[in-house]
């Protein structure tokens, strides 16, 4: 099993935290890993991607053009990303911003409107952990209690106490993906 995944969208979005705790979760689970992350000079609001592999094989490369999943989190990145998802795979995105919709019909399609439930939920930083959940809904590579295990691990020990609402926000992700 090899899963070759992108996540893309602006920075300050979790982007390239969502990648690396999908690296540690795998890493609990005795998996091969790759992070691979992409960003521009900007800190907040410039674009970001993150390239993650999980396999039960060794991984030749981390370098990789198309992708199983592609996690989409913003318009450009949509537009950018959505031709390399191999035919047969999956693209999730949340709607929040997008003005055009993936367009493929030999991909599977879901929408996640992890924003909109980050905000009901009151924490906006947890948009990642909403998508996240989703994703494992869809693909459940990752066992959550390895993903819990990966906060753990990402998350300075100061923010621990968040955890709890990261796990609402997992479970919650896999309430509301909805296929297109």
């Amino acid at each position: 099993m090899t899963e070759e995944i992108i996540i893309a969208g602006f920075g300050g979005q979790g982007v390239l935290s969502m990648g690396k705790i999908m690296a540690y979760s795998g890493v609990m689970q005795d998996m091969e890993v790759t992070w691979m992350p992409s960003y521009g000079p900007e800190m907040r609001g410039g674009t970001a991607n993150v390239i993650v592999i999980l396999s039960s094989d060794r991984i030749s490369s981390p370098i990789i053009k198309h992708f199983d999943t592609a996690i989409i989190l913003n318009q450009q990145s949509l537009d950018k990303f959505e031709s390399s998802v191999k035919q047969g795979g999956i693209l999730i995105y949340d709607s929040n911003g997008i003005t055009r919709h993936p367009e493929r019909k030999d991909i599977t399609i879901y929408r996640v409107d992890a924003a909109e439930e980050a905000g009901k939920m009151g924490n906006p930083k947890i948009f990642n952990m909403v998508v996240l959940g989703g994703f494992l809904k869809v693909k459940p590579i990752i066992k959550i209690e390895n993903v819990i295990k990966g906060l753990k691990k990402s998350l300075p020990e100061r923010y621990h106490s968040l955890i709890p609402m990261n796990e609402k926000a997992l479970q919650r992700g896999t309430e509301i993906i909805k296929k297109v």
